[in-house]
């Protein structure tokens, strides 16, 4: 029941499975409402799975299969003109399709260098004005040379050396044995290595083969044609000049380079005016030291085509050739007669989205469980639903509890459907890698996520701008690692310390190892995926990112915890930073309790208010003689809001003591903005007092309120309600946090409903976004009042209600309050005189006055108010006739022969009053009168102006 007995103080506060019991429960009839919500979130990887296969189809359609494969012909055709053997390979292939053949033997290429087109290499400009360039004119006729850089510490040793790298011919060409004359000479091509395998592009697509000489030889020019193996060849050969120039530093050299590094034309892409740079650096008779720079623009990767092959075999060889003849003369050579590359599979380009998104797409997926949880957190703490449960006993190990384990199953559910569902339409990050793994990773991640949102939530009051945070996290921290944690991980030059650091960002260590699985996985001709023997490989990051994961857990969960409870944005009366002085606290408050009681010193002692001095006396002496009676002690209680843009500070609540024992509701009167709200806000642990403390039951409110919560009741200014259940499941879960179980559980709610009229009818199983004002105000004071708390809090109960829901639930109060303490703030008068033993009118952050209902009347309204009405020029008159009366009398009205006056009640006599006015009615014409008691909400007026 509401009012339970003494012997009900003998059930205890409920344990720790009695309130994860009662959440679960909670939280299972708010799933269940929320059912369609909860479905969507879980089927979203699903719909995504469907989006990437819908949209495969039209990309698959438009590829054209003999265009993105290796090319076939027909070797053998029959007198009727069909053909009876089709031979696909490289030699039956245009350049594009090369990519795509099987190449079991490759064949052997001479090696080259990389040479700038004749419109791109270097020439003497205003802003490189270096020595030995030749005009820019020698583009418009394509007959610029092909420019080295070279520089050392021995410049004539250098030179000689330099003077070596290109070997002269004087007559053409002869191609019957290619690989031996190339090996012979410098030969070059300014043909793009990307997008051709194993085949070195110069020889496929025809383009020109550069011979490099001493000076430019016209004879050396020509076209002809070669059968390498299977694959013949036509190549257009044309004779170049290759030309030294010193340098005098290996900085000079690498200013002019970078200087000659441009955009390639309208065609896109980039180039260097410079074939390479050379630094013979401390090259003598007894060795060769040489540093070399090379053009490796086109070594990068794209989404359909390796690493691109770099023209760099042919730059080493012609220092060591250069080298060999400067040591034996020139007759030594140091021939590199071909390269050959690994063999190759066959293969169909087939262009994949999600290959294509790969890891930015499936971090995003991921993540997108978290601005769900993170609202979910934040609204509860935005409704004040968290600390509502809290005023209600609701312990932190429960609420974390309960919640974990639902963000855990969502997030289970989530991820499961997902790897289900992209197995099934083929996505190889699940199909590829060890399932054990990719359990592993998403259970870790899992856990890192959901404290992630508790962490995040402590930073937040506002539900949008938590969802929008939530948001742009999940999309930055996607953009970031697939725009640069991505290149980080790839370049080898990066500080992998720094790498570390950067994936202690949990959107950072999902993103790299989903890049691993990625990875793994490969394309078409990848690897078999991520195994368990694959993490010790020092290239795999999997085994760093999960410790990392570990660590971030294990770090964020005690951080979240303690910003859960210390975070000044949580609103509400913080613990203190060490735990560990929890213990000495303890042993220390009953000195602070009862001995000094004072917690500043500034007191403020109001002489002309002998009622707050007379309460302050009873809050001294309780101090230093405790009395079990007392509900509830208030000692020297001030809060203060400090002024902002300007503004001074507003003192709320001015050095308030108050005492009230158990059996009395305590009533609280006061004008808007008087601090009434501050009051109940510091006594039920919203807001932190600045200066002063309260005992509830002998506990401090700074120290310990979560046991206070225990016995307390709150009735809110505002009522805090889910609007999807029921009001008996409030009651029921409210209840449950008050250790009622069983049948005793059940009788109360059914007393509790029929007490503020919401059981019949089916009303208390109707969801509260259902009720009227009226009744979830009645809802809220039910909540209030379960439980047998041993002090209630009720901030205008009556607000919104009609009179005969007023009138019962003062019954109600009533009836509660003989077991307990109850404090109640309210604007009506008669709920105030009906309900209240004691009132306090409360004026500019404190009492002016406390007494009961009588008593305050008595002293403050010692008047009678008699009013009479008549015309103009008998208002003299009527004047004349109260101060027969009463000759203190005071006029407080007058308006249009209206006129209102106070009667001193020690000067008057009702029956004198009589007889007055009807002698009065004898002599003019009273067109009204009357004669009234001082009401309380005279005294109220009275004290609030006085004050």
């Amino acid at each position: 029941s509401l009012a339970m007995d003494s012997s009900t103080g003998s059930r205890g506060p409920a344990g720790f499975a009695t309130q994860a019991n009662a959440l679960f429960r909670k939280n299972l009839c708010f799933q269940k409402r929320n059912l369609k919500t909860n479905a969507c979130i879980t089927v979203y990887p699903i719909l995504v799975c469907v989006l990437l296969v819908l949209m495969q189809r039209p990309i698959d359609n438009r590829i054209d299969p003999s265009k993105y494969s290796c090319g076939c012909a027909c070797v053998d055709t029959a007198a009727d003109g069909s053909c009876r053997r089709t031979e696909c390979g490289a030699q039956h292939s245009t350049p594009d399709q090369v990519a795509y053949c099987q190449i079991l033997s490759p064949p052997r290429w001479p090696a080259l260098i990389q040479v700038p087109r004749p419109q791109s290499r270097a020439v003497r400009t205003a802003s490189q004005p270096s020595n030995g360039l030749p005009e820019p004119t020698c583009r418009v006729t394509r007959s610029c040379p092909a420019a080295f850089l070279v520089t050392g510490s021995n410049r004539s040793l250098t030179e000689s050396l330099s003077g070596e790298l290109f070997p002269a011919l004087s007559s053409p060409l002869n191609f019957t044995d290619y690989l031996d004359t190339l090996s012979n000479i410098v030969s070059g091509s300014d043909t793009v290595t990307l997008r051709r395998q194993l085949l070195e592009p110069t020889f496929i697509s025809e383009d020109t083969l550069y011979v490099v000489q001493p000076r430019r030889q016209s004879n050396l020019s020509q076209n002809v044609s070669v059968n390498a193996g299977m694959i013949p060849l036509r190549l257009n050969v044309d004779c170049i000049q290759g030309l030294s120039l010193w340098r005098k530093s290996a900085s000079v050299i690498n200013d002019e380079l970078f200087k000659g590094y441009r955009q390639r034309g309208s065609g896109g892409g980039k180039t260097n005016e410079f074939v390479a740079g050379y630094d013979f650096l401390n090259t003598s008779k007894d060795s060769l030291d040489i540093n070399i720079w090379f053009n490796s623009t086109y070594n990068r990767k794209v989404a359909y085509s390796p690493i691109a092959i770099l023209r760099v075999p042919r730059l080493v060889n012609m220092a060591s050739n250069a080298y060999i003849k400067f040591l034996k003369g020139s007759g030594a050579k140091m021939l590199l007669e071909y390269v050959k590359d690994m063999p190759k599979v066959g293969s169909k380009l087939k262009v994949q989205i999600n290959s294509i998104l790969s890891t930015l797409l499936f971090t995003w997926i991921v993540e997108l469980i978290f601005p769900v949880m993170l609202t979910y957190l934040v609204y509860e703490k935005q409704q004040k639903l968290k600390i509502m449960m809290k005023m209600h006993g609701l312990k932190d190990g429960p609420y974390w509890m309960i919640n974990y384990a639902y963000f855990f199953g969502l997030s289970a559910v989530y991820m499961i459907l997902f790897v289900i569902f992209g197995s099934l339409i083929g996505l190889r990050l699940f199909t590829k890698n060890d399932y054990s793994i990719q359990f592993v990773f998403y259970l870790i991640h899992i856990n890192v996520q959901i404290v992630l949102a508790f962490f995040a939530s402590s930073f937040f009051s506002s539900v949008k701008i938590a969802t929008v945070v939530g948001y742009i996290y999940v999309f930055g921290s996607g953009l970031l690692g697939g725009f640069l944690l991505h290149f980080f991980i790839e370049d080898t030059s990066f500080p992998k310390g720094s790498i570390v650091v950067m994936q202690m960002i949990p959107g950072f260590s999902l993103y790299r190892g989903l890049y691993e699985f990625s990875a793994f996985s490969g394309n078409e001709n990848g690897t078999g995926g991520m195994k368990w023997a694959n993490l010790s490989d020092p290239v795999n990051g999997m085994r760093t990112i999960l410790i990392i994961m570990v660590i971030e857990w294990a770090i964020l969960l005690p951080l979240a915890f303690y910003f859960d409870n210390v975070s000044l944005l949580d609103g509400r009366l913080r613990k203190r930073m060490l735990v560990f002085f929890k213990c000495f606290r303890m042993r220390a408050v009953s000195f602070k309790r009862y001995s000094f009681g004072r917690l500043g010193s500034n007191v403020l002692v109001e002489m002309e208010n002998p009622d707050a001095t007379l309460e302050r006396e009873v809050v001294d002496h309780l101090l230093l003689e405790p009395n079990s009676n007392y509900a509830t002690i208030c000692d020297n209680l001030k809060k203060v809001y400090h002024g902002m843009d300007g503004n001074p500070d507003k003192l709320a609540v001015r050095g308030l003591s108050l005492a009230i024992p158990k059996g009395q509701c305590f009533g609280i009167l006061g004008p808007n903005g008087a601090g009434k709200t501050s009051f109940i806000s510091m006594m039920t642990g919203l807001i932190p007092p600045t200066s002063g403390t309260a005992y509830v039951h002998g506990m401090d409110i700074r120290t310990d309120m979560d046991a206070i919560y225990t016995n307390m009741g709150v009735c809110p200014q505002h009522d805090l309600l889910w609007e999807t259940l029921t009001g008996k499941e409030h009651l029921l879960f409210y209840g449950r946090l008050k250790n009622l179980k069983g049948v005793e559980l059940l009788k109360a709610i059914d007393y509790s409903l029929k007490s503020v009229n919401l059981f019949h009818g089916g009303i208390g199983d109707k969801q509260v976004r259902k009720y009227s004002g009226g009744m979830k105000r009645r809802l809220s004071v039910a909540i209030s009042l379960i439980g047998d708390p041993k002090v209630v809090f009720m901030d205008e109960p009556s607000t919104g209600l009609d009179p005969a829901s007023r009138n019962k639930l003062w019954s109600v109060v009533k009836e509660a309050k003989k077991n307990r303490a109850i404090i109640l703030t309210t604007h009506s008068m008669e709920e105030a005189e009906i309900v209240c033993d004691r009132l306090g009118i409360f004026v500019n952050g404190g009492f002016r006055c406390i007494a009961n209902p009588k008593e305050l009347k008595a002293r403050y309204g010692g008047t009678y108010i008699f009013t009479m009405t008549t015309s103009l020029e008998h208002e003299q008159e009527v004047a004349q006739l109260v101060h027969r009366l009463s000759p203190s009398a005071k006029r407080i009205y007058h308006i249009s022969g209206t006129q209102k006056f106070e009667l001193a009640k020690q000067e008057v006599k009702i029956a004198n009053v009589f007889h007055e006015v009807e002698s009065a009615k004898c002599r003019f014409n009273i067109h009204a009168w009357g004669l009234t008691d001082t009401t309380l909400e005279d005294v109220f007026i009275k004290v609030a102006k006085g004050a």
